[in-house]
């Protein structure tokens, strides 16, 4: 998959992240663009180190839901790291 389908896959993942996510994730486009391409990497790691299962081309079923699956730990850990900085204010 080249580099293009690493941005659409990610900015769709973390779009896709976002909406099953309840409550206020901050960040724009740019910022669900990284995370769900930081989720769609860690997906794959994860996929790769523990199941046995490679990220496959751009409209292989497991490759979505390994990069939906990354994407949501990430933003989780994201939502962590930033509702503190938006409690104190």
């Amino acid at each position: 998959m080249g580099i293009i389908g690493w941005i659409v896959l990610g900015l769709l993942a973390g779009a896709i992240a976002k909406a099953i996510l309840p409550g206020r994730q901050g960040g724009g486009w740019l910022i669900t663009l990284l995370l769900g391409i930081v989720g769609a990497l860690l997906g794959g790691f994860i996929g790769s180190a523990l199941f046995q299962v490679d990220l496959g081309g751009f409209f292989d079923l497991r490759t979505w839901l390994l990069a939906i699956g990354g994407s949501l730990i990430v933003l989780l850990i994201y939502g962590l790291v930033t509702k503190n900085r938006r409690t104190a204010r």
